[in-house]
């Protein structure tokens, strides 16, 4: 609970007026004085070196928390963020001071590389990230280390193993609404309204909306067993609040030790709705005996993720956060990186031209493809690394140091010596930065375009080095739905263009040209992806 929620609670206004400044300029000597003091004759003490510091020029590093949430406001986090580093100096890694609290920041994949894999046991999500993302995803899988993590893992585990991931039926469910929905330029108004589907042909529509639509009602029909239907309902409250909670909690996040001080009505009416929701399967499924859930089986008619989980623990928390954790997950990821594809792809028509050749070639105009079908597809795979290269899902991520340790590198003038990291230090990694980084790459040549420009071809003879592309992290926590992501964007693209032979490109009289980064907790085009398709002339 945060320092304002708990005097509202438990303090009397007087009490308030008198100790409230008191409590404040405490708070400040510690924070301004105190806790750096102490850091740095803890630092003095250490083997390694320092890295860089980030200049601020206001108290508590104020200017740069707000350079960082205006950055992200205006989607000009990629920009901010290079202007931080300067990897052709060898600044990879560096330091700043936010609230007196020393925050390192890297794109080194040698260091992620310690933090997610080499170093694991030393760096974790921390008490602090947990506090700050429990009141939406809980003691899910995305919010704790050690015990609790590794329990939520084994739980999750058996539910994406490859029967239910090559499984396409729940896909395939869902692509008929979504072509009508296409052709009638935007979310239908009930599941029967009529829909001209030869008039959607060369209609604009924002196909990132409906991939968010579509997305939320596969991940709510995959884990509960039944969808919302936004897809044909173009007003959707639960949609509606996840969106709010996701946007508050960003916020939060990026404010570090003040984001106690965001306010959270918005947050706390979207949680509200998120939980009734949820709440509401996970009762009906407990209502079950035990007998009954052991009865039901993966070929079983409506066995569904929650069937699963619910199998393993009767626990509401339990349940309630990793059915919130997977939502996430399987509904925000693979909607961006469709709506990014179709962004590149409505750029760039012989890539389209490429796509849809090996398409036909292997399943045809109408074949629904297999999983197998899926992953033979190179061009097709290749569309997606590249989408995924450009527009890793989650653009930043944080470690919390578990212990006293060092990263491989960074420290010193030349940055080639280990850095020092004082436990409860948060250390803050960027994919988005480090898979842009030009001098991780070959030079630019006509056989390999510069590192900012979307092509799918540079696949066909390189491939980048170990952990200077992970856009699903590395080592124990690499996300354990990869597989079920990617086998839904393959699954969709496969889909559209067997139908769609053009896709024309609505975006550049909106952005002209230059895609907004909005990086919340996830990285999703700022203002859409607006395009128009075409069926295939029939012959």
């Amino acid at each position: 609970m945060g320092l304002v929620e708990t005097l509202i609670e438990n303090v009397s206004v007087k009490s308030v007026l008198i100790l409230g400044p008191a409590v404040l300029l405490s708070w400040m000597l510690y924070s301004l004085v105190l806790l750096p003091i102490r850091e740095e004759i803890s630092l003095a003490r250490m083997a390694g070196a320092r890295p860089f510091k980030v200049r601020t020029f206001l108290p508590l590093g104020l200017d740069f928390v707000y350079r960082a949430v205006t950055a992200s406001k205006n989607y000009q986090n990629l920009q901010f963020w290079r202007t931080v580093f300067s990897p052709s100096q060898g600044l990879e890694t560096a330091e700043v001071r936010v609230a007196g609290r020393r925050t390192v920041l890297t794109i080194d994949p040698e260091n992620i590389k310690a933090i997610l894999a080499t170093q694991f046991g030393d760096y974790g999500k921390g008490q602090p990230f947990h506090e700050e993302w429990k009141e939406f995803l809980g003691d899910s899988i995305f919010t704790t280390d050690g015990g609790l993590w590794h329990g939520s893992r084994q739980l999750i585990r058996p539910q994406f193993i490859k029967d239910r991931v090559s499984d396409l039926h729940v896909f395939e469910s869902h692509m008929e609404i979504l072509f009508r929905a296409i052709a009638n330029g935007g979310a239908l108004n009930g599941e029967n309204q009529f829909v001209d589907m030869e008039a959607g042909n060369g209609k604009p529509v924002d196909i990132s909306d409906l991939f968010f639509r579509f997305t939320l009602d596969a991940a709510t029909d995959f884990l509960l067993g039944n969808d919302v239907k936004s897809l044909s309902t173009p007003r959707q409250e639960f949609a509606d609040a996840f969106a709010e909670v996701q946007r508050v909690q960003s916020i939060i996040a990026r404010a570090g030790p003040l984001g106690r001080f965001i306010p959270r009505k918005t947050f706390r009416d979207g949680m509200k709705v998120i939980n009734n929701f949820i709440n509401g399967y996970i009762e009906k499924t407990l209502a079950l005996s035990p007998e009954d859930l052991a009865s039901k089986g993966k070929s079983d008619a409506g066995y569904t993720f929650l069937h699963a989980l619910a199998g393993f623990t009767r626990d509401r928390a339990v349940l309630r956060d990793q059915l919130i954790a997977v939502l996430l997950a399987g509904r925000d990821t693979t909607a961006c990186t469709l709506s990014w594809t179709i962004y590149e792809l409505a750029r760039h028509p012989e890539a389209v031209e490429k796509l849809r050749a090996e398409i036909l070639s292997v399943v045809g105009p109408t074949r629904a493809p297999t999983y197998e079908d899926l992953k033979g597809m190179k061009y097709l795979q290749n569309v997606m690394n590249e989408t995924l290269r450009l527009y890793p899902v989650v653009p930043f991520n944080v470690r919390l140091a578990l212990k006293d340790t060092t990263l491989p590198r960074g420290g010193g003038p030349d940055g080639s010596l280990p850095v020092k990291v004082l436990k409860d230090t948060p250390i803050g990694y960027s994919t988005l930065v480090m898979q842009r980084r030009p001098d991780l790459y070959p030079p630019v040549s006509p056989q390999f375009p510069d590192v900012d420009v979307f092509s799918p071809d540079r696949w066909f003879n390189w491939q980048p080095k170990p952990w200077q592309y992970i856009p699903f992290n590395g080592g124990p926590r690499i996300c354990i739905g990869q597989q079920f992501a990617l086998t839904e964007m393959a699954y969709v693209l496969t889909r559209l263009f067997q139908r769609f032979e053009r896709v024309d490109n609505h975006m550049g009289e909106v952005d002209g040209g230059n895609p907004k980064l909005k990086a919340e907790v996830v990285l999703q085009p700022g203002d859409g992806v607006r395009v128009a398709f075409w069926e295939a002339r029939k012959v």
